[in-house]
């Protein structure tokens, strides 16, 4: 079961030699290049973790293919709990079910440690465009010759899935244009040179608010509490079209329950902090934990099922 914040210390009854762990600096694994909302939210994570466990400990942001670079240096990790991915619903489970030869397997050789919350999606362009919503962009989609652009942070990702997602929707045409993070694809969506972008409301905020990028939608049901003044797909006759970002924590196969149990036991605590909590929730990101680990496990498994059905609609299959 997965409730919000948790309450820390669900876990002290673990073996006492879980108490040794951590023995030196944790590495957190971010797949994405700095400045984006993976970025943000897992640096406030850590930070909070740092300050429970006793140990620094140390970002590296390794963005490529989707978050593949960044999961394959993780899977390949000593399973001792020293290094932890920033897991994500684009970067682990939709580059999983859409590269079809990954130089690991998603689900043998990782184990969960826990969820940190989800972010609504939003979809966004630039306002050189002229478009201010769904029916605007679909008109404007199926008399555009060349097509529209639309930039993700990378192939299999959740930006390049809600893209294909609302292709489908709209039933307009789209050229998805693939960086290394959603950090260079709103540079060139803010240059002029790409014409849409979706991502979880955080690295979006200042340019909104400057008016040099047009929210044209969330991509669900309810309105995000960042951006209120955006209205949902639902509202604009698009229910369908319904697509957050969640994060959460996984270590290597192999690492022992009662490390996972500590760490998942730091995160919540972290995530139960009230000024910690109002940062995550200030970037557009809703709090919900794990209990256990065995919870986050279950919910990985309903994510990959879920999403298998929308890359094969939408043929996101490479290969």
């Amino acid at each position: 079961m997965l409730t919000r914040r948790a309450l820390p210390g669900l876990f002290l009854a673990a073996p006492a030699f879980a108490q040794a762990f951590p023995q030196r600096p944790i590495r957190l694994v971010i797949p994405f290049t700095a400045g984006g909302s993976n970025d943000i939210l897992g640096r406030i994570l850590a930070e909070g973790m740092a300050m429970r466990l006793g140990v620094p400990i140390v970002v590296e942001n390794r963005g490529g293919a989707g978050g593949v670079l960044g999961n394959d240096l993780v899977a390949k990790a000593p399973a001792d709990g020293h290094t932890v991915l920033l897991a994500g619903s684009g970067s682990f489970v939709i580059s999983a079910l859409t590269h079809p030869r990954l130089p690991y397997d998603p689900e043998r050789d990782f184990t969960p440690v826990g969820l940190l919350g989800a972010s609504p999606n939003i979809i966004a362009a630039d306002p050189r465009l002229g478009i201010d919503d769904l029916a605007e962009l679909r008109e404007k989609g199926r008399a555009a010759n060349p097509s529209l652009t639309f930039g993700t942070a990378g192939a299999g990702t959740t930006a390049h899935a809600l893209g294909a997602m609302t292709a489908l929707t709209l039933g307009i045409p789209l050229e998805f244009v693939h960086y290394r993070g959603t950090a260079p694809a709103l540079q060139d969506v803010l240059a002029g040179r790409v014409s849409l972008i979706s991502n979880a409301a955080a690295p979006f905020i200042p340019f909104l608010s400057a008016g040099t990028l047009r929210g044209i939608a969330v991509a669900g049901r309810e309105r995000s509490k960042v951006a209120p003044a955006i209205p949902t797909s639902a509202e604009q006759g698009f229910p369908d079209l319904d697509s957050a970002t969640w994060y959460g924590l996984v270590t290597p196969a192999g690492t022992p329950d009662p490390v996972r149990a500590r760490l998942l036991d730091a995160m919540n605590a972290t995530l139960a902090d009230a000024p910690t909590a109002a940062r995550i929730e200030e970037q557009g990101c809703e709090i919900e934990t794990s209990r256990t680990p065995e919870d986050f496990g279950r919910f990985l498994a309903r994510e990959r099922q879920r999403w298998g059905v929308v890359v094969d609609r939408g043929r996101m299959r490479e290969g």
